[in-house]
This record gives structure tokens, C-alpha cells and sequence, in this order.
């Protein structure tokens, strides 16, 4: 009687100190796994801000005027002009340079042109800027403010490839997934939240409908047997 009486006591004590160390155990490892940070889109992640959209033309000495190859690069670089934002255009002509009087007949064409394609009169400024280098002909910079989507660049290396201790994606990964994606967004607001569904074109919808109840199902044409 004492023999069972004594070795209920051990057990109890060995059993709650089990118990402890398997939820212990628990515990720690859903801290260790949830604790490791390894997301390409937390390490690059998108914002949604403004950025200056810049072209160099070059500029001949003997030029007069805006070239065919200025017009048709202009044109396609304000073709991403937002005409209802209407942000401002800058035209920067060098100053100093020898081209500088070629460059001053082309940055009024310039003008003109933007113009023509949607930009306020008032929101074009022309200025002079100082090249860095005087004695070799300078380009016009044309620029204008967007808002864009972005990242941050690529090529971060802080550490060693090879180091794997940690089983964890290297700094440089998904960058270039990132800018890739953002750069091919066309509405840099669609990455804030969804747009508001537009009106239902109930006409549409109906001829759309009766065109798919008009086409026939498809039957297929039996073949005839052939004896050979």
C-alpha cells in the first residue's frame, strides 16, 4: 500500500513536468516561424508618387528650328502629359554654349508645340540653364512632374550570396519584379484601391445579348461511311 501510495506521488510530478515542456515547445516554434520577415513586396515595396519625367534633345549649332527627329521624340514624350492635372512644363535652354542661339529658335518651337498638343499656355516656362561644360554644345531639357508608381532601385548587395545560415531570399530579390510591375501600371491609382463601377449601357448589354442568341449552335456534319 505505502509502495503504490509512494509511486503515485512520483508520477504526478514527472507527468505536469512533461506537459510543461511540450507546451513550451509549442509555443516557441509558432514565434520562431511567424518572426521571420521574408517578402520581396515588404523589402520593395510600390509607392504611388510624384516624379519628374525628363528628355535631353540634342541641339546642332547649325540647326534653325525644331528638327523632324526633336518633333517626333517631343511628341511621343508628351504623349504621357496629363492635360487635366496640367502640371508644369519646363523647357530649359543652355546658356553659354555654342549652340545657345540654335537652341533658343528651337526651345520657342518647342513651345509652340506643346501647345498644340494640350499643354496651357500658362503652365510652359522657358529657362536658362548653365551646362557644365561651355565649349561643347548642350541639350534642351524638357521635363514635367507625374505622378507614378516606383520602387526603389535595384542593385542592393549588402552581403555575401553564399551566406545561406539564415535560409532567407538575398536583399536584391523581386526588385526588379517590382519596378517591372509598377512601370507597366497605367493608372498609378488603381495600386490605392478599386475605381468606382461606371453606369450599366443596358442598349449595349441588350444587343450584345440578342447577337449571342442569334448564332447558331454548333453541329457538327456527320460523315458517310465509305466502302472500300
Amino acid at each position: 500500500m505505502s509502495q503504490a501510495r509512494f509511486g503515485f506521488k512520483v508520477a504526478a510530478p514527472v507527468a505536469a513536468a512533461l506537459l510543461a515542456v511540450l507546451l513550451a515547445g509549442c509555443a516557441h516554434d509558432s514565434i520562431t516561424v511567424g518572426a521571420i520577415p521574408d517578402d520581396y513586396r515588404t523589402n520593395h515595396p510600390i509607392v504611388v508618387g510624384e516624379r519628374v519625367q525628363a528628355i535631353d534633345l540634342p541641339v546642332a549649332i547649325s540647326d534653325r528650328g525644331m528638327t523632324q527627329i526633336q518633333r517626333v521624340a517631343l511628341k511621343g514624350f508628351l504623349a504621357d502629359y496629363d492635360r487635366s492635372a496640367a502640371p508644369p512644363l519646363t523647357i530649359l535652354i543652355p546658356a553659354g554654349a555654342p549652340n545657345s542661339i540654335a537652341a533658343s529658335e528651337a526651345g520657342r518651337e518647342f513651345a509652340a508645340l506643346a501647345r498644340a498638343r494640350g499643354v496651357p499656355a500658362g503652365r510652359i516656362i522657358i529657362a536658362p540653364y548653365q551646362p557644365p561644360v561651355v565649349d561643347v554644345a548642350a541639350p534642351i531639357r524638357v521635363s514635367y512632374p507625374k505622378m507614378r508608381a516606383y520602387t526603389d532601385r535595384c542593385g542592393r548587395w549588402p552581403e555575401d550570396l553564399g551566406d545561406t545560415t539564415q535560409n532567407r531570399h538575398y536583399s536584391n530579390f523581386g526588385c526588379s519584379y517590382q519596378n517591372n510591375l509598377a512601370a507597366q501600371v497605367a493608372n498609378p491609382a488603381d495600386l490605392l484601391g478599386p475605381r468606382q463601377p461606371s453606369e450599366i449601357d443596358a442598349q449595349r448589354r441588350e444587343a450584345v445579348i440578342d447577337g449571342y442568341r442569334k448564332v447558331p449552335f454548333y453541329s457538327p456534319v456527320p460523315q458517310r461511311e465509305v466502302d472500300y
